[in-house]
């Protein structure tokens, strides 16, 4: 065989340089030959699917769409794992395995928590014209999507912009269970995509008809009470096997806002509730107008029953407290007496209602919380939102919102553990953090050097920065920390109130200052008894005293500080004029969050507006002018006696001295009075007066004319009956 590369008969075999060369062109030709062949057979195959005109804008827009959308599919679905998590407990389909029944603080009951699955009322024997009362008016098309309407909610996105409101819900039956079931009602986009996912699992590991059993028997219809058994027994003293066709539509009204639509409570929103049911029965084709004629002319007969008043917002908490103290215990079926005091509860949720009445309403804020306790954390007041019927989210324990500057005392509490005195002078003068520097509220700074106490009092943002940089964020953070604040982080303006928290939790953290320095944590269980009356749990046996986390002297000189605020700065709409109160305002960007947190000898309350959204309110919005106001109204009312103890490092209040004054006179003339060794066997003088002219009229009364003794009879004379 011969070889092209080296010249053949010679004794020194040497390269064919030429015969390379060839070699190397020939090769490089054929192949672009070959591959100029390829691409245009490839091109020729794919001539076949060239498109043109609108045909091919139709083409882009569908491969697009599908690209981004699995895109956006896989981001979304990487972020809400955690909502399938919530599928591996158990129970998810009964509930809670705890029962417990609530009792206030005096002792009365005030409510139930821990509701199971039951199977009472089979499907069944649910009456028809309920199941399609329910249908017509939640989710029409429930047996033909799955779990996810698209065109309903395009038609409702439809009806809502015609209407230029919210006429229609877009979220199905299967949805709204996905809801019930594993989340909170916290109008959010997280929320939202979770329950879309969870709503597509329920599809899948349930029947339609075990779906629509467990939305019936989980919904919130009022009242306190949970699902259409529960709920026909409460309005209309029967079980729901049998009820009509108008009770039918009063309870299929209830999902959407059992508040606003409670028969006995707001009977005309009812009525015409009612009648929508009715009209949407027709609009379905479920039934003819004749059908509904007769229900709509004989209305439902409601149980006439005086409403029983639930602190539902706290129960929710409390609740979850219990769960909390007996997990692992064995013990499911309880009575926990609470911390809650009912009528505070009531003059609380009163106080906010007068709040967006007024001034809440000009400020665009629709949302808002109160939390009040007692020096010790015993919480009093829970507040989570202006309506439970409407949203169950609770904001007070679960919101999570920017404090603004009602963060900055412990701030000053971190510099004054350093070593730094209020009465010591800053400038106010921007310090620098990284690349960002802070400015006071409206802008700018004024570079008027003033003590702590001012700063304190006006609020100044460049100060309180300053003073986290000089101390250290560090040891800040800590604080914070110990304090019971574990949500913050550690950022440049930290100190200005960046990161969220629970308002339960920052109302605790100025207990912490009430109480001298002690580590408050809040709670609203007092004892636990099981079905034998057992007590299971004591917090007064069972929890162990609190620490001192700071010092007193550091504390009493923190609340100097907090006084100032109240008598001489931003919080002034909150002083009382019959006990020494302090707190601080608090204000995020935008404005998004306003709030004011303080409190007197007896009571710890915080108070916050906002919305659910984050959008901001109207501009020139401030705790001080909102939430300060709200705070006083409502500390006003809340205090019965003026015997109130005296605040850590402050004195008493004038009318407070005034007070005790005038009860040491009564009980240097009256030893009886207010306690003593024989207290309970003497009688003050005055009382013995009354009680001897209350008698005499006792035994005169025998004596009176009497016009009508059927009427007017005494029991010293009753009337006689005649055969």
């Amino acid at each position: 065989m011969r070889d092209w590369i080296t010249k053949p008969n010679r004794r020194s075999r040497t390269i064919n340089w030429l015969a390379l060369d060839s070699w190397i062109d020939s090769s490089l030709y054929g192949l672009y030959a070959r591959f100029k062949d390829s691409w245009a057979n490839y091109n020729n195959f794919f001539q076949r699917f060239r498109v043109t005109g609108s045909r091919r804008m139709a083409t882009e827009f569908v491969s697009e769409a599908m690209t981004l959308g699995t895109a956006g599919l896989a981001v979304v679905l990487m972020f809400e794992l955690p909502a399938i998590e919530l599928t591996k407990n158990p129970n998810w389909r009964t509930g809670s395995e705890f029962s417990v029944t609530f009792l206030d603080r005096y002792g009365n009951e005030i409510g139930k928590r821990g509701i199971q699955f039951s199977d009472a009322v089979p499907l069944e024997e649910i009456p028809d014209v309920l199941v399609k009362a329910t249908m017509a008016t939640e989710d029409r098309r429930f047996f033909d999507h799955f779990g996810i309407d698209i065109i309903g909610t395009g038609r409702a996105l439809v009806q809502n912009a015609r209407s230029d409101t919210v006429v229609q819900g877009g979220s199905s039956l299967t949805q709204q269970l996905a809801k019930n079931l594993f989340l909170s009602s916290e109008r959010s986009i997280q929320r939202k995509i979770r329950e879309v996912y969870l709503a597509l699992w329920l599809e899948a590991h349930l029947t339609k008809k075990e779906i629509l059993k467990l939305y019936l028997d989980r919904a919130y219809l009022g009242g306190g009470t949970f699902g259409v058994e529960a709920a026909s027994q409460f309005y209309f003293g029967k079980s729901v096997r049998d009820i009509n066709l108008a009770e039918a539509a009063v309870l299929a009204g209830l999902f959407k806002a059992p508040t606003k639509y409670a028969p006995h409570s707001n009977p005309v929103d009812s009525r015409a509730r009612t009648n929508q049911v009715l009209s949407n029965l027709v609009d379905a084709g479920f039934m003819t107008e004749g059908q509904v004629h007769a229900a709509r002319l004989n209305a439902a007969k409601i149980v006439d029953r005086q409403e029983v008043y639930v602190p539902n917002y706290f129960l929710d908490w409390a609740f979850e407290e219990v769960q909390r103290l007996m997990r692992g215990k064995g013990e499911y079926v309880l009575t926990a007496r609470t911390t809650v005091d009912v009528p505070l509860q009531k003059l609380a949720e009163q106080v906010i209602d007068n709040a967006f009445e007024r001034e809440a309403k000009y400020a665009r804020a629709s949302q808002a919380s109160l939390v009040s306790m007692d020096t010790d954390g015993a919480v009093r007041v829970i507040v989570g939102g202006r309506d439970y019927g409407d949203s169950q989210f609770n904001r007070a324990t679960k919101g999570q919102r920017q404090p603004g500057s009602s963060f900055k005392p412990y701030v000053y509490l971190t510099a004054i553990e350093s070593g730094i005195r209020p009465n010591k002078v800053y400038p106010d003068v921007a310090p620098t953090c990284g690349n960002w520097s802070p400015s006071n509220y409206g802008g700018g700074v004024s570079g008027r050097a003033m003590t702590l106490y001012e700063a304190m009092a006006k609020s100044i943002n460049t100060i309180a920065v300053r003073l986290s940089l000089d101390v250290g964020r560090d040891k800040l953070l800590e604080n914070v920390h110990k304090i019971g604040l574990t949500s913050v982080r550690k950022t440049c303006s930290m100190a200005l109130g960046d990161s969220g928290v629970a308002p339960i939790d920052h109302t605790a953290g100025f207990a912490v200052f009430a109480s001298g320095g002690k580590a408050i944590r809040p709670y609203g269980i007092v004892e636990l008894r099981n079905t034998k009356d057992e007590v299971v749990y004591s917090r007064e046996r069972d929890e162990p005293a609190p620490a001192q986390i700071f010092k007193r002297e550091d504390i009493e000189t923190l609340n100097t500080m907090l006084e100032k605020v109240v008598t001489e700065g931003s919080g002034a709409a909150a002083r009382l004029d019959f006990t020494t109160a302090v707190g601080k305002t608090g204000t995020s960007s935008g404005p998004r969050d306003v709030w004011f947190v303080g409190f007197t000898g007896q009571y710890v309350t915080g108070v916050w507006f906002g919305n659910d959204d984050f959008s901001e309110m109207a501009a020139g919005t401030t705790g001080g002018h909102l939430s300060a106001p709200v705070w006083h109204q409502y500390m006003a009312a809340a205090h019965s006696s003026m015997d109130i103890p005296q605040i850590p490092g402050l004195p008493l209040h004038p009318r407070q001295v005034e007070e005790r004054q005038r009860l040491s006179e009564i009980r240097r003339d009256e030893p009886g009075f207010g306690g003593g060794a024989d207290a309970s066997k003497r009688m003050p003088a005055k009382t013995r007066k009354m009680l001897s002219s209350l008698s005499k009229l006792l035994k005169e009364a025998p004596k009176l004319q009497v016009a009508d003794p059927q009427k007017d009879a005494t029991l010293d004379n009753p009337p006689v009956r005649t055969q």
